[in-house]
């Protein structure tokens, strides 16, 4: 059965009470401006938002399902460590802020920062798809994790902003298309996708297509750019010791 809540005139509190009380379908509506909703939540919850929820929808994720059929602000699944957050319009920026494991699907664009300092763990890795363009300093500082950005906006602006994974030590950011044109720091690699590399994405691409009702088999025809660090990164120095 699926629970109701009127967000109209709720604070998150009041919200994530209800949330908290038991497991099952949640359905949010009237939802504006609210933050931290769904924060911390575990398995065996899926919550359906209508609106536009506040900043850190999701933080802290522990296994939930989250999805806003519109936009969300900052912070979105900010140190999240599992579960699923589902955009089906834009995404504010540091979205995936020291993300440490689950996915963020969002069928728009992002804005900036997304990914700074995402890390992995073991099994735990964090992916986050982006349907549109990402904005300045993806990957910042990323540690682990997969970004992919697939830029399927019908426009000729450039699918990520200006200084993409700046001291980036870890993980991978995969771009749709060729991204030689775009300016990277010396302390990243760029190659062309492999089908090792392909073959590592295209699980958590046919699931995003299905969510959004998108046909895989096209999107991974396409060619694709890996980012992963230079292994010469003085950064790598910074943060990990033998």
């Amino acid at each position: 059965m699926m629970n109701t809540i009127n967000a109209s005139g709720a604070d998150s509190t009041e919200i994530n009470q209800r949330l908290s009380q038991e497991d099952g379908e949640f359905f949010i509506e009237g939802c504006l401006g609210q933050r931290f909703l769904g924060a911390g939540m575990g398995g065996g919850k899926h919550i359906r938002i209508s609106g536009i929820p506040g900043n850190a929808l999701g933080a802290y994720l522990n296994g939930a399902e989250i999805e806003t059929q519109g936009n969300a602000q900052d912070a979105v699944g900010d140190t999240m460590n599992a579960g699923r957050i589902i955009i089906h319009g834009n995404v504010g920026d540091t979205a995936g802020y020291a993300m440490r494991g689950g996915k963020i699907f969002i069928r728009g664009n992002a804005g900036y920062r997304t990914g700074v300092h995402m890390k992995e763990y073991q099994r735990h890795i964090p992916v986050i798809v982006i349907g549109g363009r990402a904005g300045s300093f993806l990957g910042e500082y990323q540690a682990g994790g997969l970004i992919i950005v697939l830029g399927l906006n019908e426009d000729e602006k450039p699918i990520v902003g200006g200084f993409p994974c700046t001291g980036m030590y870890g993980g991978k950011v995969f771009l749709r298309g060729d991204a030689r044109h775009v300016s990277f720091p010396p302390q990243v690699t760029l190659r062309p996708a492999e089908q090792g590399d392909i073959d590592e994405i295209s699980g958590h691409l046919n699931d995003y297509c299905r969510v959004f009702g998108l046909d895989s088999s096209w999107i991974l025809a396409s060619p694709f750019t890996v980012i992963t660090p230079n292994s010469k990164n003085p950064y790598k120095q910074m943060y990990v010791t033998n």
